[in-house]
C-alpha cells in the first residue's frame, strides 16, 4: 500500500533561467543547448518570451519568496549586460526577490563575458560560474571548446577583479586520452587561481551525443581512482569542503541554489526546455511543469498554457526522487526533512535504510542521515534500493 503525501507548509523556491544558445555544441554536451551557427542572438524577443513565461506561474507561487536565482545555457553570457538589466528589472517587478540571496549567470571563457562582468554585478549579479573544464590546450580542443587556456585564466582573474566575493569554475576530469598527471596539474592551476568554489566532475558519456555515438578513449578505472583520490586530497589541502559528490567550497560559498535542488526544495523553471518542480501544498502533490524544448517552438508559445507539460509525481517515486538528490550531499539531511519535502513518515522508508547502515552505506542518527564514504563510492547502487517496486 502507498501510503499519500501529507504537507504542511511549501519549500523554499528558487528560480532557474534557461538562455539555450552557444557559438557552437560541445560533443559532451546534453543539455538543451544550440549552435547560432552565426545567426542573430534573438535577445529582445527572448527576454519578453521569458517574462511572459514567468507571468504564467505566478498564480501557482503567489506570495511566495525566491531565494536565489541562476541563469544557465547554453551560454547565458552571449546576452549583454543591456538584455539581464531589462531582464531583471521584469523578474524584480514580477516576483517577490526581497530574500534573493544569490543571483548566479554560467559564463565561458572564449566569449566577451570578461569584459561585461563588472557590470553583470552592477545589475545585481552577485556570482558567476565560469565554464574552464580543462588548461590544457589539446585536452580543450578534443572537448571541442572555443577557448584556450589562457583565455581560462583570463576569465578567473577578470571575476576577481570584478569584485565577485563569490564564483565557482566548473573543472572536468577523466578526460579522453588524460593522465593522472594532466588531471592533477588541471586542478593545481584551478587552485592557483583561488575560487571560492569548484565543480569538480569526472566527464560521462551521455546518450544522443557525438562522444555517445563515436567514444573516445578514456582514462581507465586505475587512472581514473588515481585522479580521484589525488585531487580530493589536494582540494582539502586547499581549504575546500567537499560537501556534495562534484562540489568543493571556502567556507561561506556553497551555492545556494544547487543546494536547494539537493535537498529537494521547489523551483520554476523558465525558458526553452525548462523544468521546474512546485509543491502544491493544499493539494498534498508536487508537479514537474516543462516548457517547448527548441527555443522558435518557445519563442512562438511562451506564456501560453497549452504549451506546458505537466506531469504529477507519483507518490511511490517521492522517496527515490528525494533521496536520488539529497544523498549527494556529503553531510546528508536533517532528519525532519524527509518529512517536510516529500510528505511521507520516515517509516515508509525505514526498512530500507536500515539495511543500508547494517551494509555500512548511510549513517543514521536521530538528528541526521548520511551517506558513509563508502555510500557514497557506491551511490548510484544505494539510490537503487529506494526505487519504486513498480
Amino acid at each position: 500500500m502507498v501510503l499519500l503525501p501529507q504537507f504542511t507548509e511549501n519549500p523554499p523556491l528558487t528560480l532557474y533561467v534557461h538562455l539555450p544558445w552557444c557559438v557552437q555544441k560541445c560533443p559532451y554536451c546534453d543539455f538543451n543547448s544550440h549552435a547560432l551557427n552565426q545567426q542573430p542572438l534573438p535577445e529582445a524577443d527572448y527576454v519578453s518570451a521569458l517574462l511572459r513565461d514567468v507571468e504564467l506561474e505566478l498564480p501557482l507561487i503567489w506570495g511566495r519568496p525566491i531565494e536565489s536565482i541562476f541563469f544557465g545555457g547554453g551560454t547565458p553570457s552571449l546576452f549583454s549586460p543591456a538584455a539581464f538589466d531589462q531582464l531583471l528589472s521584469g523578474l524584480r517587478a514580477r516576483l517577490d526577490l526581497r530574500f534573493c540571496r544569490e543571483i548566479t549567470l554560467e559564463v565561458n571563457p572564449g566569449t566577451e563575458m570578461a569584459g561585461h562582468l563588472a557590470d553583470y554585478r552592477t545589475l545585481g549579479i552577485t556570482r558567476v560560474s565560469i565554464g574552464v573544464q580543462s588548461f590544457h590546450a589539446e585536452h580543450l580542443k578534443r572537448l571541442g571548446r572555443i577557448h584556450d587556456p589562457a583565455a581560462a585564466i583570463r576569465a578567473i582573474e577578470s571575476a576577481h577583479a570584478a569584485g565577485f566575493d563569490s564564483f565557482n569554475i566548473d573543472l572536468m576530469h577523466g578526460l579522453p586520452e588524460q593522465t593522472a598527471a594532466e588531471a592533477a596539474a588541471d586542478l593545481a592551476q584551478a587552485i592557483a587561481l583561488a575560487p571560492p568554489h569548484l565543480s569538480w566532475y569526472q566527464l560521462t558519456l551521455e546518450p544522443n551525443t557525438p562522444f555517445a555515438a563515436f567514444p573516445p578513449a578514456l582514462p581507465d578505472d586505475d587512472t581514473l581512482e588515481a585522479i580521484t583520490q589525488q585531487g580530493q586530497d589536494a582540494l582539502h589541502a586547499a581549504g575546500y569542503g567537499h560537501y556534495e559528490v562534484s562540489a568543493f567550497a571556502r567556507a561561506g560559498h556553497q551555492s545556494v541554489h544547487n543546494r536547494n535542488y539537493w535537498e529537494y526544495g521547489d523551483y520554476l523553471g523558465i525558458g526553452a526546455g525548462a523544468h521546474g518542480k512546485i509543491t502544491l501544498a493544499a493539494e498534498n502533490a508536487i508537479e514537474r511543469r516543462m516548457r517547448p524544448r527548441h527555443p522558435s517552438r518557445f519563442l512562438a508559445q511562451a506564456g501560453q498554457a497549452e504549451a506546458l507539460e505537466i506531469q504529477r509525481v507519483s507518490p511511490s517515486e517521492l522517496a527515490f526522487e528525494f533521496m536520488l538528490n539529497a544523498l549527494r550531499l556529503t553531510d546528508g539531511f536533517a532528519v525532519p526533512l524527509f518529512t517536510e519535502r516529500t510528505g511521507l513518515p520516515l517509516k515508509t522508508i525505514s526498512n530500507t535504510l536500515q539495511t543500508l547502515e547494517q551494509e555500512q552505506l548511510i549513517e543514521w542518527t536521530i538528528q541526521r542521515i548520511r551517506p558513509t564514504p563508502r555510500g557514497l563510492r557506491y551511490l548510484n547502487e544505494v539510490l537503487l534500493r529506494f526505487m519504486p517496486d513498480e
